[in-house]
């Protein structure tokens, strides 16, 4: 039951897409992510999430990612974003659990229990995570941005929260040929989490109500 606790904690801030932004070299991590914010502003794919118990530096998810955590849990799924602060993030796997922002609401849809979470998304996404993918373009207002260098053939960057009262210390993103590959997310009690992302589509065509979500017949909803 690991994953279900871990989806709320970072239902704020959960971040996962990963795509082909342009074939051009780019110098770093840092230059990359900052293409990657003005080109891309819808996405879906597929994702893999480990809990990794071993804390970190940002660029040493390239280690992490060529081997098994020794601890914690796996999950995997799909995704799909609009910015600003619209996605659908959704576990499949080991259990079903969906969340969902239309841009004003953050809904947490537990399949097991018959819940639905719904919470105010507000500036929230500014200073979490998220906002590296799903928000606006206004990073550098509440990250501090550092290239750390090429690992593995992937080239790192490290964002550290501006804010003092965010759950995450760090964020690590890696790219790989203009490919935006892995996040890792260091949270304030030492733990990693690694998202590695495939399948992505950019700029997809999506439908008008795509991310309104509906509460499903019967469900309990609970304001968080």
């Amino acid at each position: 039951m690991q994953q279900k606790w871990i989806g709320r904690t970072l239902a704020a801030a959960l971040t996962g897409v990963s795509m082909l932004i342009a074939s051009q070299a780019f110098a770093g991590g840092t230059e990359q992510l900052k293409a990657f914010i003005a080109q891309v502003h819808a996405a879906r794919g597929t994702f893999v999430q480990q809990e990794v118990k071993s804390p970190g530096k940002a660029g040493g998810a390239s280690q992490s990612a060529a081997a098994a955590p020794r601890s914690g849990g796996t999950s995997s799924g799909t995704f799909v974003f609009a910015r600003p602060g619209k996605f659908i993030w959704s576990y499949e796997k080991p259990y079903a659990q969906v969340l969902q922002a239309d841009g004003d609401k953050l809904y947490v849809y537990d399949k097991d229990l018959n819940q639905v979470t719904v919470r105010t998304l507000g500036g929230a996404l500014g200073a979490s995570p998220a906002a590296i993918l799903f928000g606006s373009n206004d990073l550098e207002q509440n990250f501090t941005l550092r290239d750390a260098g090429v690992k593995g053939g992937i080239d790192w960057l490290e964002l550290t929260p501006k804010a003092k009262d965010t759950q995450f210390q760090t964020v690590g993103i890696g790219f790989k040929n203009g490919n935006l590959e892995a996040m890792e997310l260091h949270d304030v009690f030492g733990n990693v989490t690694l998202l590695t992302f495939s399948n992505i589509q950019k700029n997809p065509p999506l439908k008008s109500d795509q991310f309104k979500f509906s509460v499903p017949k019967g469900t309990d909803v609970i304001n968080g």
